[in-house]
């Protein structure tokens, strides 16, 4: 990609270099380097002559890490730090934000490191005293935060995922907890036994263990939480239109590093908690009556949270898996969903160059009672048998793909959203 960083102009990639453009070089790019230099590149950059140059090195940078929560946690503390009065930018995977407006579109969870120096240039032109962003397992292990210094490191949980990747949980365990290891100050989920991070500058946030920002009391109904935060030496009360154990654990992180970033009173900070609606495609309610809610969770740890959440109810569970990715967890989706739900409807997720049909039987491996499951690959068809069944008394979960406008089935990339698929069904039946 071709940036324009104040007057210089900067590609990484070889063969878009001239006499008018940069190379930069990082861990990903520096193979190329002599390609850039025979193309006729301006000069070669690094990650640190750039920060240096856009005078990034003071951007109080968050870097929220985690299996699980990434999205609605560096949101939280976005949407935070904006009512409390500051200037913020959102890098993640919903796209890239600056105060409150939409700067660019999806792409990666961690972009390339060039795309996020230009992020954090275009978000300190607007004034930014934050910036946030999601630290994804890739952008770890593939270096794509090299050199950006951290002002706060938070952790969300460790459970499996991306196993096509890393191929063992030892070595995705091994890549988030690098991301821990240094002296930056951290924010670290103390009831997460997976974690091990270095503990040198670091607070904890806990609902069962003993932390430096625990929930003492709380309250869980179906459109709101209610809890009790004690932190350092202070209590307050927030409330919020989220639903679930975990988002209680997600706004707890968001306290405990918003008021570390800005020194506020825990009460102030906490005040601020009920302004923030949720993601969408993150446990969102898409319809009440019946009760209908969309979700991004894809693995097991994802689905049990959601589905745990929802207790009370009779659950209804639609989902699928991922094609060409990690095989080992679909089962274990099975056996969760078979754990909470009432009934399963099994269908594609992205199917991509894999047989819909052979990714459903992977999942049907981990339930034992294969009564209570419904097997429709196509998932249009899926959402409407689901919905022209689902009684009042019940609650439909579609999970997998969350907010995405896209269904990839081969090689091609198909218009597809849970949630118009859901309203468009509900209105004609209405």
């Amino acid at each position: 990609m071709i940036y324009e960083l104040g007057s210089v102009v900067v590609t990484d990639d070889s063969r878009e270099c001239n006499k008018e453009r940069f190379f930069f070089s990082d861990h990903q790019s520096s193979r190329y380097e002599k390609d850039a230099i025979v193309a006729g590149c301006k000069g070669i950059l690094t990650p640190y002559t750039i920060k240096q140059y856009l005078g990034l090195g003071d951007m109080q940078v968050v870097g929220i890490t985690g299996t699980n929560g990434k999205t609605t946690t560096a949101a939280l503390y976005y949407s935070m730090l904006l009512d409390l009065g500051y200037k913020a930018a959102l890098s993640g995977t919903r796209g890239f934000f600056i105060n409150e407006s939409r700067a660019a579109e999806k792409s990666l969870t961690t972009p390339s490191l060039l795309a996020t120096l230009h992020n954090m240039y275009e978000a300190r032109r607007s004034g930014c005293d934050f910036f946030i962003m999601e630290v994804s397992s890739h952008g770890i292990d593939q270096k794509r935060i090299e050199g950006i210094d951290f002002a706060l490191k938070v952790h969300t949980n460790i459970t499996g995922d991306h196993l096509d990747y890393h191929k063992t949980f030892e070595n995705y365990r091994a890549v988030k907890n690098s991301f821990l290891s240094d002296e930056t100050p951290k924010i670290i989920n103390r009831d997460d036994p997976q974690v091990d991070p270095n503990y040198k500058n670091a607070m904890t946030y806990a609902m069962e263990s003993g932390a430096t920002y625990r929930i003492e009391a709380y309250s869980l109904n179906d459109h709101r939480l209610t809890g009790m935060v004690k932190g350092m030496n202070e209590r307050a009360v927030f409330s919020s239109p989220l639903m679930g154990t975990f988002n209680m654990y997600n706004i707890l992180a968001a306290i405990a590093g918003v008021q570390k970033l800005t020194g506020k009173t825990l009460e102030e900070v906490c005040e601020v908690v009920e302004n923030f609606g949720g993601v969408e495609g993150r446990m969102e309610v898409v319809s009440t009556s019946p009760l209908v809610i969309v979700d991004f969770a894809h693995t097991h740890d994802g689905i049990e949270k959601a589905l745990s959440s929802l207790e009370n109810r009779q659950v209804i569970a639609l989902f699928g898996a991922g094609g060409n990715r990690d095989k080992t967890k679909r089962p274990k989706m099975g056996s969760v969903a078979a754990k909470y739900a009432r009934h399963i409807y099994l269908t594609s997720d992205n199917p991509r160059s894999e047989e819909p049909e052979a990714i459903i039987e992977d999942i049907l491996a981990g339930i034992e009672d294969k009564k209570r499951v419904t097997i429709e690959p196509d998932r249009r068809k899926a959402i409407e048998l689901a919905l022209s069944k689902l009684n009042q008394n019940e609650v439909l979960l579609v999970l997998g793909k969350g907010d995405e406008k896209f269904q990839e089935i081969g090689d091609s990339i198909h218009p597809f959203s849970d949630k118009e698929i859901i309203l468009n069904y509900l209105k004609i039946k209405d």
